[in-house]
C-alpha cells in the first residue's frame, strides 16, 4: 500500500484536508501552531470510476478499490533539523513514507495566524524544504566521518561511496534535494541505505480558498507552479475547506454541489491523479464473481510483476495472462464476448501492462 506523509508549515491546513481526504475528524484543526502533535493515520480508497462497470459486468456486488494511507505529519518550524519543535517526530515519521506531500498555503484569512504572519508561499516552501536537506546533510556528514577512514586505506568501495557523499553534499550546499543530485542509478542504488529524506519524490499542493480555484491563476498559486516546475515536480490546487465541507454532505450530493462552484473534481481525485504521475504508477484490474478490484502497480512492469501484486503464488507459477482493454471490456459487456471478437489476447511473461487492463493470471504452484 502507498504511504503518503502529508507535511507542512503549522497552521497551513494539513489537518484540514487530511480530515477530508479521510473523511474523518480525526486529526485535530486548530488556529494556533502545533496543533498536531503526533502522526495521524487514515487509509483512503483510491477513486476509480472504472471499477464499478467492470464489477456489473462480472456480476458481482462487491468492490475493492485501491487504497493509499495518508499520515498527517506534525507541523514544522525552523530548525526542525535540530531537533526544535516538534522537529524528531516530524523527520522520523517522513523516513516512514514513500511519497511527500508538502502543503503550502496559498489563502488569505486574518482569522487563522501565520507563523511568520505573512502569505508567501516561495518563503514557505523554502523553509521546510531546507529543513529537510539540513537534516540530510547531517547524515551525509556523519557518514562521512565512518567512510573517509576506510577510503584512506585504499579500499575501493569506501573511495566510492565517498565520491557519493561529495556529490550528495554538493547538490545540498547549492540548496538542492538529493533527487535532483543528478546521481546515476548505480549511486542511487548506493544510496539508499543513508535513507534520506530529500530523495523522497515530492508532490506541492497549493491550498487556496473555495474562490480561487476557479478564475485566475493567484499569484500563490504561481509561486508554487513555478517552484514546482524548477524541481520537475507536480502540483495540484486544492481547497481543504471546500473538501472537509463534501465529507458533511451525503455521496449523491457531493457531483451537484461541485458543478454549482463550477468545481469538475474532488481534490482526493486530483491528489491521487498528481502521486500516481509522480510515481509512476498504474491501474490494472481483475474482475469475477467473488469481486471486481483495481491492483496498483508501477509504470512498465511485466505481467509476472504484476500477477506477484495479487499473490506470490501467482508469480511463482505464472504461465500466462489472458488480458482485455478496459474500453474493449466495457463495450463488449462481458470477458466471453470480448474473447469472441477477438479482444481477448493472450500474454506471456514479456507482456508491459497498461493501465486499464482487465486481466485473468493462469498459473501453476
Amino acid at each position: 500500500m502507498l504511504r503518503a506523509g502529508i507535511v507542512g508549515l503549522p497552521n497551513v491546513g494539513k489537518s484540514t484536508l487530511f480530515n477530508a481526504l479521510t473523511a474523518t475528524r480525526g486529526a485535530e484543526s486548530a488556529n494556533y501552531p502545533f496543533s498536531t502533535t503526533g502522526a495521524n493515520v487514515g487509509v483512503v480508497n483510491l477513486p476509480d470510476a472504472r471499477l464499478e462497470p467492470l464489477a456489473k459486468i462480472a456480476g458481482t456486488k462487491k468492490l475493492v478499490y485501491a487504497t493509499v494511507e495518508f499520515v498527517d505529519i506534525a507541523g514544522l518550524a525552523k530548525g526542525a533539523s535540530r531537533g526544535e519543535g516538534l522537529g524528531n517526530q516530524f523527520l522520523h515519521h517522513i523516513r516512514e513514507t514513500e511519497l511527500i506531500v508538502h502543503v503550502v498555503r496559498c489563502f488569505e484569512n486574518e482569522n487563522v495566524v501565520h507563523v511568520d504572519e505573512t502569505i508567501s508561499p516561495q518563503r514557505d516552501i523554502e523553509t521546510l524544504n531546507l529543513e529537510l536537506i539540513l537534516a540530510d546533510l547531517a547524515t551525509v556528514e556523519k557518514r562521512r566521518e565512518r567512510v573517509s577512514k576506510q577510503s584512506k586505506t585504499g579500499a575501493k568501495e569506501a573511495k566510492e561511496e565517498m565520491a557519493l557523499l561529495d556529490k550528495l553534499q554538493g547538490a545540498f550546499d547549492e540548496g538542492k534535494p538529493a533527487r535532483l543530485a543528478g546521481l546515476t542509478d548505480d549511486e542511487l542504488a548506493r544510496a539508499y541505505h543513508l535513507f534520506l529524506l530529500t530523495m523522497k519524490p515530492m508532490i506541492y499542493i497549493a491550498n487556496v480558498s473555495e474562490a480561487d480555484l476557479t478564475g485566475a491563476e493567484s499569484d500563490f498559486i504561481r509561486q508554487v507552479r513555478e517552484h514546482a516546475g524548477s524541481e520537475g515536480a507536480d502540483y495540484v490546487v486544492i481547497s481543504a475547506q471546500l473538501e472537509a465541507d463534501l465529507v458533511d454532505l451525503e455521496p449523491e450530493d457531493r457531483p451537484q454541489y461541485l458543478a454549482s462552484l463550477g468545481v469538475t473534481e474532488t481534490g482526493l481525485g486530483k491528489l491521487i491523479r498528481g502521486a500516481y504521475h509522480t510515481l509512476g504508477l498504474i491501474s490494472f484490474f481483475t474482475a469475477g464473481e467473488k469481486e471486481a478490484r483495481a491492483w496498483t502497480i508501477p509504470k512498465g512492469a511485466k505481467a509476472p510483476e504484476a500477477a506477484g501484486a495479487i499473490h506470490s503464488d501467482l508469480l511463482r507459477g505464472f504461465i500466462r495472462a489472458e488480458v482485455i482493454a478496459y474500453d474493449e471490456m466495457i463495450k463488449a459487456g462481458s470477458a466471453a464476448a470480448a474473447k469472441e471478437k477477438g479482444w481477448m489476447r493472450l500474454e506471456g511473461k514479456e507482456y508491459v501492462v497498461r493501465d486499464g487492463d482487465v486481466i485473468l493470471f493462469r498459473f501453476n504452484v
